[in-house]
């Protein structure tokens, strides 16, 4: 198949979110959105005309089962990830799935093991990684401009969704930390080669949602790194207001992003060093529109991603990690 051909993508469910991470990006690299099915067959067909869906199928499983999707979109609730993971990829398709990949490590390796027999393409969305704001956090670390890393602290938080949202459910593998917290941590792990390896969980306190036990609504998170670096990992689902910065400090300077997550909203990494302090623009385009483009090349011409199926193992572990110290234990799986 040529290099330049456009995807074609199939789209489990109707999630909101899928227009501005799936369908817009997908417009702008000319992928073809071929197909949609939903739970609630009216629900994808009013998605479908919404969004220029080619067609409407009348079950996940006729989606996964269509010779022409060759690429599966999974936005689903957090709990259906992983068992509709498994599904796309013993049905041979490549697969990019919101995160997290899993309810729990245990089922995020089954998911890996599925991955690597399937021989397809496997990535978990955590879209922020592919804006040049990351990129430029992970610049001035490498540059040396900022000298020894020495702490870094994350910190996403939004208004609190409506009570009914499957967010908010245990049996949907709902919480902050799921939701949100996982961008956090995962940013944390992301600065290894600068730390001298993986953060593990020193201790985490959590917050629950009323009326839902074991659901955090906000959970805090302290970790180490073996270099000797500390770093925070802050959530909260029901906010005042909307904040997703990550701050890096080392032995010379400090960055911050005031909104890694969607750079879009906020493009400026501030730099402080002994030589004052300057705020970089890094451009507002969509972090999901590199995001697919990186998934793009990987599919069409086998270029590299810093993201795969082990990877999602390894942010699963530290989630894992974060709600056991808390005391709230890992999410149950959930079934199809």
């Amino acid at each position: 198949m040529s290099e330049s051909a456009p995807l074609r993508i199939g789209i489990l469910g109707a999630a909101r979110i899928t227009e501005r991470s799936l369908v817009a990006p997908a417009r702008a690299g000319g992928h073809r959105l071929v197909a949609v099915a939903a739970r609630d067959r009216s629900r994808a067909e009013a998605f479908a005309a919404a969004h220029g869906v080619e067609r409407t199928l009348g079950s996940y499983a006729d989606l996964l089962a269509d010779p022409e999707v060759e690429v599966v979109y999974n936005p689903l609730a957090n709990g259906l990830h992983g068992p509709w993971n498994l599904a796309a990829l013993a049905a041979g398709k490549h697969l990019l799935t919101e995160k997290p990949s899993a309810s729990n490590a245990a089922e995020a390796e089954e998911v890996m093991l599925a991955a690597r027999a399937s021989g397809t393409v496997f990535m978990e969305a955590f879209h922020y990684l592919f804006h040049p704001v990351t990129r430029r956090l992970h610049e001035l670390l490498a540059s040396g401009e900022l000298g020894e890393l020495r702490h870094a602290e994350a910190m996403v938080a939004i208004p609190a969704p409506e009570a009914d949202d499957p967010r908010w459910s245990l049996p949907l593998a709902g919480g902050a930390l799921m939701d949100l917290g996982c961008y956090g941590l995962h940013a944390l792990r992301m600065l290894a080669p600068w730390t001298g390896g993986a953060p593990r969980v020193v201790a985490a306190r959590a917050g629950e949602r009323a009326g839902a036990p074991r659901v955090d609504e906000w959970l805090d998170a302290d970790l180490s790194f073996p270099g000797g670096a500390t770093g925070t990992a802050r959530c909260h689902m029901a906010y005042d207001h909307l904040e997703m910065s990550l701050r890096i400090v080392g032995s010379r300077g400090e960055a911050t992003a005031p909104n890694f997550v969607l750079p879009h909203m906020d493009d400026r990494v501030v730099v402080r060093t002994g030589s004052g302090e300057r705020a970089e623009r890094l451009g507002t385009r969509s972090s999901y529109a590199y995001q697919l483009e990186a998934f793009a090349a990987r599919v069409r011409r086998e270029a590299s991603l810093p993201l795969d199926a082990d990877d999602a193992v390894a942010t699963m572990r530290l989630v894992d990690a974060c709600y056991t110290a808390a005391g709230l234990g890992p999410r149950p799986r959930t079934e199809r």
